[in-house]
């Protein structure tokens, strides 16, 4: 039988998982109200304006959003329909195909940014001191180092 967590642990993950659901709720519900953009929505634009070209391969978007591939492509059909990306096959092989950021949507990105960060630094940001955004900083960096090592060897093919 696994070993329960301790009431300090204890707190500490159920104070995690309902401040971090409750925030990702409000910071939604901020961006479909101002922007008519969800959460995924915003992330997908923020991503394809990072890259060159403003265009990544389906497979590359999936694993940086963390999204399965047929959540991906529902995602993208979304916003292809509203106009927000389109979907082009890859210049390279051709095979693959890739998601590109749209004129509407960088200006779709760039009208929701300042709202969205509004609401970061709101419900986030200016409730910590710079000593807390270190600490946060390092835990989730190597939080998520950990776990992108464990997905990507157990995505790895085995050596048989």
């Amino acid at each position: 039988m696994t070993e329960s967590l301790d009431p300090i642990r204890l707190a500490c993950w159920r104070s995690y998982i309902e401040s971090s659901q409750l925030l990702l709720t409000q910071l939604e519900d901020e961006l479909r109200g101002s922007n008519e953009l969800s959460f995924a929505d915003y992330h997908v634009l923020v991503l394809l304006s990072e890259v060159p070209g403003q265009r990544l391969r389906m497979g590359e978007l999936a694993s940086r959003l963390i999204f399965s591939p047929s959540r991906l492509t529902y995602q993208i059909s979304s916003m292809q329909r509203r106009g927000l990306v389109s979907r082009e096959s890859c210049p390279e092989d051709r095979r693959g195909s890739e998601a590109v950021l749209t004129a509407a949507g960088l200006l779709a990105l760039h009208e929701a940014a300042p709202h969205h960060l509004r609401s970061v630094r709101a419900h986030l940001m200016d409730d910590l001191d710079d000593a807390e955004v270190a600490c946060l900083t390092r835990v989730f960096d190597r939080l998520g180092r950990k776990l992108r090592d464990l997905r990507d060897a157990s995505s790895a093919p085995s050596k048989s």
